[in-house]
């Protein structure tokens, strides 16, 4: 009786092990897309301000021909 007892402790323990690990790599992912989401905003950001000092740059190349 004990080893059946065991198998079944040592299965819950697994399951329940397997279930803790689970929220975690959830909350892992979700923090992760909170930090792609944050940096693709950033990268947006730059580009305009990229593109609008290469339009003032293009104006004051215009204006020197």
């Amino acid at each position: 009786m004990f080893w059946p007892m065991l198998a079944i402790a040592l299965g819950f323990l697994g399951i329940a092990v397997l279930g803790v690990l689970g929220v975690r790599v959830f909350l892992e992912a979700r923090r992760l897309g909170r930090q792609v989401a944050a940096t693709a905003e950033r990268v947006s950001r730059a580009a305009e301000d990229l593109e609008r000092a290469a339009a003032g740059l293009a104006r004051t190349g215009e204006a020197l021909r």
